[in-house]
């Protein structure tokens, strides 16, 4: 499928399961922890500045945003997780509505990718394994991306490297894309690994 990701728009800001789109074209989606740079990264893909929003409080907005790509799929933007100061309450919210992503979402069977961020300086958190994990087990496509390597140093980006290949091995995921959205790094070949996963 020949893509201009450049050509994107947000289309619906969905707080319920029932405001889903249902347009059939396929659906890339992008999960990781609040802060974890999901926003920087999907401007960065587009090619847009502030199209997907960066929030000032981590945690705070609790829906899934479809941005429409091209006219021809979507990437979707899960609400992040992990959030310590998210109350018991908007924890629940959070749980429906990305369970409700997978489960009650009418071209659920479009859903080509899910985007998996970790943050390369940290690894994978608790919640993140947690995450992997139900997709794994749900058995959707999967591919781990690390985002923010311009924060490390040689040493650490060679540990960091060595960390996240091992678990998306473990996880039976192909080869993680190391990504920074301030430099650029790894965005032609996360492009590439959509358009793929496309075809």
């Amino acid at each position: 499928m020949n893509v201009n990701f450049a050509r994107a728009d947000l289309r619906i800001t969905a707080g319920l399961p029932s405001q889903f789109p249902r347009d059939p074209i396929p659906q890339i989606a992008f999960s990781g922890r609040s802060n974890v740079g999901k926003s920087s990264l999907i401007n960065s893909l587009i090619g847009r500045k502030s199209l997907a929003r960066v929030s000032s409080s981590p945690g705070k907005t609790i829906t899934v945003n479809f941005y429409e790509i091209d006219r021809k799929l979507f990437f979707v933007d899960l609400p992040g997780y992990g959030y310590a100061n998210r109350s018991k309450e908007s924890q629940r919210v959070w749980q429906s509505l990305t369970d409700g992503y997978f489960t009650r979402n009418p071209n659920g069977d479009r859903i080509k990718l899910v985007v998996q961020l970790v943050d390369s300086r940290i690894g994978a958190t608790k919640d993140d394994l947690t995450m992997i994990d139900w997709l794994t087990k749900s058995g959707v496509p999967l591919l781990i991306v690390a985002t923010k390597t311009d924060k490390l140093n040689k040493t650490d980006r060679a540990e960091a490297e060595k960390v996240v290949c091992e678990l998306a091995k473990n996880c039976g995921a192909p080869a993680p894309v190391f990504y920074s959205s301030q430099t650029g790094e790894g965005k032609t070949e996360l492009l590439a690994r959509i358009a793929a996963s496309l075809e």
